[in-house]
């Protein structure tokens, strides 16, 4: 069980939203709010479109370490938008506080900042 002595802050999800959507700015990679969520402590979904490529959704969660870390809720290999869109449906309607992020790269450009499970 954890105190509150031994947690880590952690960053706020809009705050964390705002950064990530101007990391892809600098990169020249469209990111937009599908749905925006609790705003200190909601969770986060990243739908990477690779339009031809298909779709990847990533779901964010926070390790032992209190680290944010990501985990490909669709799997590893990318899948059909439509496959994409009904899990962040079905997520969405479990859950009213929850992020959508949605990057458009085509060119495969786009990577996380962080750990990737």
């Amino acid at each position: 069980m954890l105190t509150m002595s031994a947690m880590e802050p952690r960053l706020k999800s809009r705050l964390w939203i705002a950064a990530e959507i101007r990391r892809c700015a600098v990169q020249d990679i469209t990111a937009v709010v599908a749905r925006r969520g609790d705003p200190d402590a909601g969770a986060i979904l990243l739908k990477v479109n690779r339009f031809a490529a298909g779709c990847v959704v990533h779901g964010g969660s926070y390790g032992r370490d209190g680290q944010r870390e990501w985990i490909a809720a669709t799997g590893a290999e990318p899948v059909p938008e439509a496959d994409a869109d009904a899990y962040v449906e079905r997520r969405r309607d479990s859950d009213p506080d929850l992020w959508v992020l949605e990057i458009e790269d085509p060119q495969g450009r786009y990577t996380l900042g962080e750990t990737v499970a």
